[in-house]
């Protein structure tokens, strides 16, 4: 049959099967990945039943099942973002439960137990030790009134709780020794974040279960320790940036060792617990992934010889990497493909999909690939992003029309974005929009150096990159430079409300759980990111005037263009009154303005009907002021003083 000739239709009026409907059913969250005798384990989100997480199990078989009952939650709450919420050891998972914090033992084959006494504590970042009947794990505490106190602790399985390391403000990656007799963590301090500086320290385990006195092995203010982990011959291995890449190194007990040194990221930004970038096939060989210009790679390492090789995959983007013998097992996801979970057999070369992030199969002439860019930004400097071309093989545009562009600002603002398939992503392109996603100064990615350009800076060093690459998009011809959008969540929430205020670059923006006001965030946020905001802008109350000069709310005079706000009315990282206070101002002010918010979201959307809402709703928005007609039938939103 002769192939349809595509339609002529403008950007942004393009029907596409990639609809919201279609994301939010057939996508899931994973994470977490575990071994355990010959089956692998894993955390799987679930929007369609209400963001819950769970844990699901693969046996040799092929077996696929539900480990945790409907009732429970497998999430953590310590330091609000979570993570290492369980683990699995010799046929019994750990977890914590989200909706109580408590800690729960459960069979493979039987029920979950409550572990740990009902309180306000919440536990994460749990490791086995056997031969002493105990976890080991991090603790949030927040008995009585001001900060949570985390320390180090043990869970008997008796339930008893025990501190074995206390008065640093931050703890994590507790690792056990493979003779069961020295204990490694890392540690940190106000103001500092994990990725700003760390300490790894060891100690000897003492006969009662707690710890000898604690050796410093690496580590210090201005340098960030990542993943300490030992491997099965006993040699303590770790990541840092001490020669501004996070890369490999080892402690051989007198004197550290690196192993591979490379311009490259070995580590990441440790936002959450149980993050992991390498693991040991056996004494003599490592596995891991590493990251240069936005694009990850696996690699095999010769431990005795140093002899570093890549291994080939199909992945750009890759993480979680756990190992088992010679199986290893990882997220991967590329341009084309979704994050998936991979199980692979180094020596025999044979890889299995364990797990689709979604089972969607999508023609490719609806998908747009990411092309990474870099281009010139404020002070001669260079940054980066992926560009994402309008693409959809039924459709031609007119003779000289350029797509709009939305600009996406990244969250953390210490964080990167990714190169996986991303069908928020497609959603766009496929209805004809151009899309950038931003690795402004300050992301991770590219080595301490450039993480650090934001010190001091935000708000305008991410958003110069913001604007300065829809700029040199406009500039090349490749999008409509009257018809730039911005868009952010949390922290690149704050970006794009920054780059509404204090720029003229774009003409609409969606902000999504976003920082306006810097000051209510400094004094009103939780424990992990209550002095985060020391480097990024100022010691508070001493630099008042930063924070006030850097904050959107006390400008929205120089705002002058519509502007959707999304937020969770749960929310403590971003108080929801962050959102409701901007949107006050511009109500009275005349500009056009939509509030979208939801109940029972917290920092982030997990439920498929409040992603599926927000999606459209921005999307509808920019038709509104774009002036174009969405194909679907969508369910309106309000915009106030959108005719005024």
């Amino acid at each position: 049959m002769t192939p349809h000739a595509p339609q002529i239709a403008s950007y942004g009026t393009w029907k596409s099967p990639i609809t919201s409907d279609l994301i939010v059913s057939g996508s899931v969250g994973l994470g977490g990945i575990a071994f355990d005798s010959d089956s692998v384990y894993w955390i799987e989100s679930r929007p369609s039943e209400g963001g819950r997480s769970l844990l699901v199990s693969r046996t040799p078989d092929g077996t696929t099942r539900d480990i945790t009952p409907p009732e429970y939650k497998v999430r953590s709450r310590v330091h609000e973002y979570g993570g290492g919420a369980c683990l699995v050891d010799r046929g019994i998972a750990y977890f914590s439960n989200f909706a109580d914090g408590r800690v729960y033992r459960q069979p493979i084959e039987g029920v979950p137990e409550p572990l740990t006494a009902e309180g306000p504590f919440c536990f994460a970042n749990f490791i086995a030790d056997p031969s002493r009947d105990r976890l080991i794990a991090i603790r949030e505490d927040h008995t009585g009134d001001g900060e949570a106190e985390n320390t180090l602790v043990s869970i008997g399985f008796d339930g008893r709780v025990d501190v074995l390391v206390s008065g640093s403000d931050f703890y994590s990656s507790p690792a056990l020794s493979p003779d069961g007799r020295h204990l490694a963590w890392l540690s940190w301090n106000h103001p500092n974040m994990p990725w700003d500086g760390t300490q790894l320290w060891v100690a000897a385990i003492e006969k009662n279960g707690q710890l000898g006195t604690p050796s410093a092995i690496a580590g210090k203010t201005d340098e960030s320790i990542f993943q300490p982990q030992w491997s099965p011959d006993g040699i303590l291995y770790f990541v840092s940036d001490r020669a501004d890449w996070w890369n490999l190194y080892r402690w051989t007990g007198t004197e550290i060792e690196p192993l591979f040194p490379l311009d490259a990221e070995f580590g990441m930004p440790q936002w959450v617990f149980g993050m992991s970038t390498y693991a040991f096939l056996g004494s003599q060989r490592l596995i891991c992934t590493y990251t240069q210009q936005g694009m990850w790679e696996l690699a095999a390492l010769n431990l005795k010889t140093k002899r570093f090789q890549n291994l080939e995959t199909p992945y750009t983007q890759i993480s979680g990497v756990r190992a088992s013998g010679n199986r290893v097992a990882f997220l991967g996801g590329s341009g084309t493909e979704a994050s998936r979970l991979v199980l692979m057999d180094v020596d025999r070369d044979d890889v299995q999909i364990l797990r689709r992030s979604t089972d969607l199969d999508i023609d490719p002439g609806y998908l747009s690939k990411p092309e990474p860019i870099e281009f010139p930004s404020e002070n001669d400097r260079t940054a980066y992003g992926f560009f994402y071309r309008p693409t959809n093989k039924d459709y031609q545009v007119p003779n000289g029309e350029k797509p709009p562009l939305l600009v996406k600002s990244h969250g953390g603002p210490t964080a990167s974005t990714s190169s996986s398939l991303r069908l928020s992503i497609q959603y766009w392109t496929s209805r004809g929009f151009a899309f950038l996603d931003v690795n402004y100064g300050g992301s991770t990615g590219y080595g301490r150096k450039y993480r650090q350009r934001l010190d001091g800076n935000w708000g305008i060093v991410d958003v110069d990159d913001c604007a300065n690459g829809a700029k040199y998009l406009a500039e090349k011809g490749l999008v409509d430079g009257d018809r730039l959008a911005i868009t952010g969540g949390s922290a690149g929430g704050y970006t794009t409300l920054c780059a509404l205020t204090f720029r003229n670059t774009f003409k609409a923006g969606a902000s999504y759980y976003g920082v306006s006001d810097l000051e209510a965030l400094a004094r009103d946020t939780h424990k992990f990111e209550s002095r985060y905001f020391d480097r990024l802008v100022g010691p508070y109350p001493e630099k008042k005037d930063v924070y006030e000069a850097r904050s959107p709310i006390h400008f929205v005079d120089r705002l002058s263009c519509p502007v959707i706000f999304f937020q969770g009315l749960e929310d403590k990282v971003v108080p929801p009154n962050q959102a409701e206070q901007m949107v006050e101002v511009l109500r009275k002010k005349g500009l056009p303005v939509a509030y979208v918010p939801f109940e029972g979201e917290q920092h982030g959307f997990r439920k498929a009907e409040n992603i599926k809402r927000a999606l459209d709703a921005e999307f509808y928005f920019y038709a509104r002021i774009f002036g174009y007609q969405p194909a679907d039938d969508i369910e309106p939103v309000e915009i106030e003083n959108l005719d005024s």
